[in-house]
C-alpha cells in the first residue's frame, strides 16, 4: 500500500491505472475505521483493480460548536487497517492542501440538502459536498463506495454526480452493526457505558415500526407512533432532534407506504452524543389474486 499526501501524485496513479485498463474504487472516511468502512473497502476490493481510502477529517462540513477539535483520529491504527484490508492508496492529505489560503469556491447541494440533517447542521451538507466533489477531481474513480447509515448524505452525492455530470458512478452499502444493532459509527466511541445500552433502543425501535409495517399496517402515523413510544421505552433520549417515514428517494415525508417502500429516519441525543439511523421499510406484497 502506498499513502499519499499530494492529491497531484493520486490523480497521477488513478490516471496511470486507468490508462493501462484498470478500474478504480474509492472510499471516502473521516479515519477512525471501523468495521463498516472496512466493509466498502472489501466491496471496492472485490470489484475493481485498484483502490482509493482517503482520511480527512473535513472542516467544512463542521459547524462553530461541533466536535471537529475532538473528533477521534488514529492514523496510524487507520494506516493498518486499510493495509490489511487490501488498500493500494492510502489518501492523507492535510488541511492547507486542500484549503489552501483564498479557497472560496463551495458546492450548493440542493433542496435535499435543507431537510433533517440539514435543519439540525446548517451548512453540514455544502461542506460534504464540496469535499467529495474535490476528491472525486483527484482520485477521479469508477465508483464511489457510501454507507446507507448516512443515507441523506449517500443521496445528496447521488444527485451532484448526477447533476454535475461526473462520470463516477455510486454504491450504497448496507449498515454494518454492531450485534446488538447499534449501527457503527466513529462517535461510538464518546458513549459511557450506560449510554451506550440506552443508545441500542434506536434501532430496536426502528425495527418494531419495521415488524407493523410488515403486519400490513401503511399509514405513516400508527408507525411513528409504535416507534416514538419504543423509542422513548428502550433508548430514553435526552432528545430528539427528529423522526419520520420518507421516501426512499427524495427523503421527504410520506403518509404512507407505498410498494416502494420508504426509510425510517431518526437522530437523538444521548448525553452528549448525537446519533443517526435509519432503516428500510416495505409493505408486505400482495398474493397475487389477493384484495
Amino acid at each position: 500500500m502506498r499513502i499519499v499526501t499530494r492529491g497531484a501524485d493520486l490523480r497521477a496513479l488513478s490516471r496511470r491505472a486507468r490508462q493501462s485498463g484498470m478500474s478504480v474504487g474509492f472510499v471516502p472516511t473521516m479515519g477512525y475505521l471501523h468495521e463498516g468502512h472496512l466493509a466498502l473497502i472489501r466491496r471496492a476490493r472485490s470489484e475493481h483493480h485498484r483502490i482509493a481510502v482517503s482520511v480527512f477529517v473535513n472542516p467544512l462540513q463542521f459547524g462553530p460548536k461541533e466536535d471537529f477539535g475532538r473528533y477521534p483520529r488514529d492514523e496510524v491504527r487507520d494506516v493498518r487497517l486499510c493495509r490489511d484490508a487490501g488498500c493500494d492508496w492510502f489518501f492523507l492529505p492535510r488541511v492547507r492542501a486542500l484549503y489552501p489560503p483564498g479557497f472560496s469556491t463551495t458546492v450548493a447541494p440542493g433542496p435535499l440538502a435543507e431537510l433533517w440533517e440539514g435543519v439540525e447542521r446548517p451548512g453540514h451538507f455544502r461542506g460534504v459536498a464540496t469535499i467529495v466533489l474535490k476528491l472525486l477531481n483527484l482520485v477521479e474513480p469508477d465508483m464511489l463506495y457510501l454507507g446507507q447509515k448516512d443515507i441523506q448524505q449517500a443521496r445528496i452525492v447521488q444527485s451532484m454526480v448526477r447533476d454535475l455530470d461526473l462520470s463516477t458512478r455510486v454504491t450504497i452499502c448496507p449498515t454494518v452493526r454492531e450485534r446488538d444493532g447499534l449501527a457503527l459509527s466513529s462517535r461510538n466511541v464518546y458513549l459511557g457505558p450506560a449510554e451506550r445500552l440506552r443508545a441500542t433502543g434506536m434501532i430496536r425501535a426502528m425495527r418494531e415500526g419495521r415488524a407493523l409495517a410488515r403486519s400490513g399496517t401503511h399509514d405513516a402515523r400508527p408507525i411513528l407512533t409504535r416507534v416514538r413510544r419504543t423509542l422513548r421505552r428502550e433508548a430514553r433520549p435526552d432528545s430528539v432532534d427528529y423522526l419520520a417515514l420518507v421516501d426512499p428517494v427524495t427523503l421527504e415525508p410520506i403518509p404512507k407506504l407505498e410498494r416502494g417502500g420508504g426509510f425510517l429516519i431518526g437522530a437523538i441525543r444521548i448525553g452528549k452524543t448525537r446519533l443517526i439511523d435509519n432503516l428500510f421499510v416495505r409493505p408486505p406484497l400482495r398474493r397475487a389474486g389477493g384484495a
